[in-house]
């Protein structure tokens, strides 16, 4: 029975406490696929929205695709009718919640792309009537939320906080930690009004260990972004302290160690041969574009946003100048990649600067193999490269190159067999085996 508008609260609380509520989730990926398990273990019935139907076909065999959520506990879910993909969006008008986790990339200008909520909010504008709660959870920047999405849904006679309810709630996702998943990490919220935040708080706190409510979407909002701008510019430090120690004579992990030993007032972070993934590379971006529409020049982040961008041409660098050293030019040499996912022990390539290594390297004429095990394949524009045994490419390669320090690897095979390897993470700390240079 569908809400009417007098008791669309009433009727919605009542549904999420018994766990009756129809939970939608638009866009399974990293973020979207993870979070509708985990409503379907706490009982509830999911669907799952996709434009791709290769996902939702692999989806509803109980097959997952996303490292982070384990096929048997996919199968269980789909065996018992708890959840279920499509690509019809019109199964929209009979969802009670429905959470948007599309992506959010940056154009080539360094503006926000907001097509893909666009998208979503169209279907979902379409569709919706009392008594729903819809929930943006794309990265995105302050004010999206209601200066973008409300005025879509909202008509006159249909106002949020009253016939339906809106929130902003940031993703937290950690691709392959093993300590922190979409249940344990807080989950910030924030709504358009008080009773869409309390809303929006109920709902998570069914299926979520801890729930942190906000006084506002554009709190939520910013909250994302202060997270990661706070661990872009840290690393950007970090990598600018690479850059002056490497030009000093100075071992960066020995300093960085030993600064770390300070109990108050310092926290390590590390360098490396650039950001990755979707989240810091891309998010602080959005802030800073805000910014500049209020007038304000956001200099920490675009400066940060230039050194870590720098980080491959410098590993290039690096790469030629050990080469040289071994009276080897970089042109013709064959080097090889150990690890291409953005950081340890994951599948995600995304914005991995390892691309940019190979791409760089390939430019000034060397010949790029790589191995992954997690990345068995490796699409470069038109081209497509696949992953090579470690230990036989490092005996035969000029030079390896540590971008990804997979647990995975073997290290020591690789110090016995390799005759030159560049360290972009201190994979080797503690070897000092003159055929080592590190960043």
């Amino acid at each position: 029975m569908q809400a009417t508008t007098d008791n669309a609260v009433d009727i919605l609380e009542e549904k999420i406490k018994s766990r009756n509520a129809r939970v939608g989730v638009i866009g399974l990926g990293y973020v979207g696929l993870p979070l509708a398990v985990e409503f379907a273990k706490a009982g509830f019935a999911v669907t799952g929205i996709d434009v791709l139907e290769s996902k939702v076909s692999q989806l509803n065999r109980g097959e997952s695709y996303v490292q982070d959520v384990p096929t048997a506990t996919l199968r269980s879910l789909v065996e018992t009718h708890r959840f279920r993909a499509t690509t019809d969006f019109s199964v929209i008008a009979d969802l009670d919640t429905i959470n948007i986790a599309v992506p959010t990339p940056l154009r080539k200008t360094k503006d926000p792309d907001m097509s893909f909520i666009v998208s979503a909010c169209q279907e979902i504008a379409k569709y919706i009537g009392p008594g729903k709660l819809v929930i943006l959870e794309s990265t995105t920047y302050p004010g999206t939320t209601d200066e973008l999405v409300l005025p879509m849904l909202e008509r006159p006679g249909f106002e949020v906080g009253e016939h339906f309810f809106l929130c902003f709630s940031p993703e937290r996702v950690d691709p392959g930690n093993p300590n922190y998943h979409t249940a344990n990490i807080p989950k910030v919220v924030g709504g358009i009004t008080s009773a869409c935040t309390r809303m929006g708080a109920l709902f998570y706190s069914q299926a979520l260990e801890k729930v942190v409510p906000v006084s506002s979407t554009r709190v939520a909002e910013m909250v994302k972004l202060l997270e990661n701008t706070f661990r872009m510019i840290n690393i950007g430090l970090a990598n600018e302290m690479a850059l002056m120690c490497d030009r000093m004579g100075l071992n960066v992990w020995e300093v960085i160690d030993a600064a770390a030993t300070k109990p108050f007032g310092f926290m390590p972070f590390y360098p490396g041969p650039g950001l990755g993934g979707h989240c810091i590379p891309i998010d602080p971006f959005y802030l800073s574009w805000k910014t500049k529409q209020a007038g304000i020049e956001a200099r920490f982040i675009e400066l940060a946003g230039y050194i870590n961008g720098q980080m491959p041409h410098f590993v290039v660098d690096k790469i030629q100048s050990a080469l040289n050293d071994h009276s080897k030019p970089v042109k013709g040499s064959h080097i090889h990649i150990l690890g291409v996912a953005y950081k340890r022990n994951i599948d995600d390539v995304r914005e991995s600067p390892a691309l940019d290594i190979i791409l760089l390297l390939e430019r000034r004429g060397a010949r790029v193999t790589y191995s992954d095990p997690f990345v068995p394949k490796l699409r470069l524009g038109q081209r497509e490269l696949l992953a090579e045994d470690s230990l036989t490419m490092s005996s035969r390669a000029d030079c390896v190159v540590i971008v990804t320090d997979h647990s995975g690897f073997d290290y020591a095979g690789i110090v016995r067999d390799a005759r030159l390897i560049v360290d972009t993470r201190n994979a080797l700390k503690g070897c000092t085996s003159p055929k080592v240079v590190r960043l």
